[in-house]
């Protein structure tokens, strides 16, 4: 069976530069999403997401933009936005669990308001012709809330609805609710992707099993984490190339430096550092040192020398 392997966006990690590199030195992902445009009641698009979005930075990327909203006419802003830009879809955050997001009536915290909801999609497809597609959680407090929706989604004509089988108030606690997602795909009229805990080869045969219909997949902290796993999935194989550390090190060194030039200040690179570090970090042989390593190290001379370290230890 065919199937698609999308990188799920995380806010604060999988921006262009990350998206760039991690494309050059591993490659298996076919559809990116950018991470969402948020506009806090300004119609004024930040140059951070202008930048992520330009055609020029994603040159050989399939990339998607996303919008986190809960206000029909910003929808339509970033839509024409985007348009301008030369995309051809929008896709709406549902899914996003942190707390100041939620609280706003907004990414997950938005699910129940079915309501709303209905607003926003019947202005974005009366008032713009883009190809609208949605990225989901199961809820907010329960996996009832993203079924009565559904009727409400059906009647427009969605590209998709990606759905992370978990609810907004776990973030990313606890596991998936993979019988709620069945649900979901005996409810939907429309195309499912499933995201949420494809961690390794095995997991993501497991979740193929499981749901037999579903062809595109999406994978989030994991590319992070492991950033070899779309194209191992691809080849079917268990086994890291016999390089792994030294492609995984010219991956890092690459992001140190796009990093470095494009953030300023000593502490500002290594903090976008060590927050990539609480990823990357699984990938060695004791996980909880090497963060502390990195953690310890306060100056670019320092952190150099615990990289070294770090990678000749493996």
């Amino acid at each position: 069976m065919d199937y698609t392997l999308l990188s799920s966006p995380l806010q604060g990690f999988t921006d262009f530069r990350f998206r760039n590199a991690q494309n050059k030195f591993f490659g298996g992902i076919d559809t990116f999403y950018s991470p969402y445009i948020r506009l806090n009641g300004k119609m004024v698009i930040k140059s951070s997401y202008e930048r992520d979005l330009l055609p020029e930075n994603n040159t050989g990327l399939e990339v998607i933009p996303q919008v986190i909203t809960n206000d029909a006419d910003e929808f339509l802003f970033v839509a024409k936005y985007v348009k301008e830009l030369g995309y051809k879809e929008l896709n709406w955050n549902l899914g996003c669990p942190y707390p100041m997001v939620t609280k706003s009536g907004m990414g997950s915290g938005l699910i129940s308001n079915t309501e709303k909801i209905n607003t926003i999609l019947d202005r974005a497809h009366s008032e713009s012709d883009i190809l609208v597609s949605m990225k989901m959680r199961l809820g907010y407090d329960n996996a009832q809330e993203i079924l009565d929706v559904m009727p409400i989604l059906d009647q427009y004509p969605l590209k998709n609805i990606a759905i992370h089988a978990r609810l907004g108030k776990q973030l990313y606690k606890g596991g998936v609710h993979l019988d709620a997602f069945q649900n979901c795909i005996d409810t939907a009229k429309h195309k499912l992707y499933y995201n949420g805990d494809i961690t390794s080869v095995a997991k993501f045969h497991e979740m193929q099993e499981r749901f037999p219909t579903i062809d595109h997949w999406m994978i989030g902290r994991a590319l992070i984490a492991d950033p070899f796993l779309p194209t191992m999935i691809k080849n079917n194989t268990h086994e890291y190339p016999a390089n792994k550390l030294e492609v995984f090190k010219q991956f890092h060194d690459t992001l140190y430096e796009i990093y470095s030039e494009s953030l300023s200040g000593q502490t500002h690179i290594l903090l976008k550092m060590y927050h990539l570090w609480e990823y990357f970090s699984t990938t060695f042989s004791d996980p909880h040192k090497v963060l502390k390593q990195i953690k310890k190290a306060k100056t670019f001379r320092n952190y150099d020398a615990a990289v070294i370290e770090i990678f000749k230890k493996g």
